[in-house]
């Protein structure tokens, strides 16, 4: 079993190959203390006496909200034994990170059950730091943002959040036993965040462009990985996370057609950064590190690799969606999505 600094605890094999804790640590404090991420911020928090209608759009998602709660300890069956390491299935294999098997690959044939496994590791630890990070920068947004419907709304989210964070930080102690820090341009982006002062930026950072990936990610993972645990999760987040977009919209539609050029030069200079940040973190620079392969021969395969590429292009598919809707698909946002090959060229023109 492999542990690396910044993992989410210090994990030991269970009897039976299961991993387990091997004691009380799940969750604890003195676990992270010492790989803290701290942000200095200064910000408004606004209280606001008029307390709504009830009847927006925000507040219809609000009561979708406290329909659709499920509980991570007994809406998902844990009782699946998950061997970390274990010869997969073909028909799982096959699925599972299928695009490692191309020309130009840097995985020879003997590691591809590796590759899989920490491929899976990974995808499922930078889930979790995500959804960790939409937990802060979400309970950051109940402060800040001036309405009462928004913040309700946004209080559901938390709890949304804190559950998401429970289920992926369960299956990746309990299941895995194996995890991998935070992904360096998803740490910037939620940094830049949590400094941010500006509401609405953090609406486009979190619930736009990292929810946006998400919800994808989450979508193609439910039917990729090969255990029904993992496949049931990532079911059940992304369901949340499509209310999650649709708040996000619903709070921004309309917002730029009034702001100066200044201002609307400013979230576009936030987006082109967002963008490249995240465009970047699908190189897989640290599992191909994890393995000891050729880094170099591994990055230039995630950026060539036409499998890759279109999975990319995929993940932005719902970003520019709502990028479109909240009329931010600037000339130089487009220009961006299609230098980092996010996007095919005939997609980009068909939205002019």
């Amino acid at each position: 079993m492999t542990t690396v600094p910044g993992s989410v605890t210090g994990l030991a094999a269970a009897p039976g190959g299961s991993a387990a804790t091997t004691e009380s640590t799940f969750f604890t404090l003195d676990t992270v203390t010492a790989d803290l991420m701290e942000v200095d911020a200064q910000f408004k928090a606004c209280l606001n006496w008029d307390y709504g209608k009830r009847d927006s759009r925000v507040w219809n998602l609000y009561e979708k909200n406290k329909l659709s709660q499920w509980n991570a300890t007994t809406d998902i069956d844990w009782d699946y034994d998950i061997r970390f390491g274990s010869e997969l299935s073909e028909e799982s294999g096959g699925r599972l990170a299928s695009f490692v098997v191309g020309e130009g690959s840097p995985v020879p044939r003997e590691l591809l059950t590796q590759f899989r496994w920490q491929y899976q590791s990974w995808m499922c630890s930078q889930f979790l730091h995500g959804e960790q990070g939409a937990l802060v920068t979400t309970a950051r947004l109940v402060e800040t943002v001036p309405d009462m419907d928004a913040k309700t709304y946004a209080a559901s989210q938390v709890a949304d959040e804190a559950r998401h964070v429970e289920a992926f930080a369960r299956y990746v102690d309990e299941k895995l036993g194996d995890s991998y820090p935070i992904n360096p341009g998803l740490k910037t982006l939620l940094h830049d965040l949590l400094s941010e002062s500006r509401w609405d930026i953090v609406y486009l950072g979190m619930q736009v462009v990292v929810e946006g990936l998400a919800i994808t990610a989450l979508r193609l993972a439910s039917s990729g990985f090969g255990d029904p645990v993992i496949r049931q999760i990532t079911k059940m987040v992304a369901s949340d996370e499509a209310r999650h977009i649709a708040f996000g919209v619903t709070a921004l539609t309309g917002m730029y057609r009034q702001v100066t050029s200044a201002e609307l030069r400013e979230r576009e200079d936030f987006l082109l950064e967002a963008i490249q940040l995240m465009s970047r973190r699908f190189m897989l620079r640290e599992v191909w590190e994890r393995m000891d392969l050729d880094v170099e021969k591994g990055l230039l395969f995630a950026r060539t690799n036409p499998m890759m590429a279109t999975y990319r292009q995929m993940l932005f598919q719902q970003v520019i969606h709502v990028l479109r809707q909240l009329d931010m698909l600037s000339d130089r946002v487009k220009s961006l999505l299609l230098a980092e090959n996010l996007v095919r060229p005939e997609i980009m023109l068909a939205t002019r």
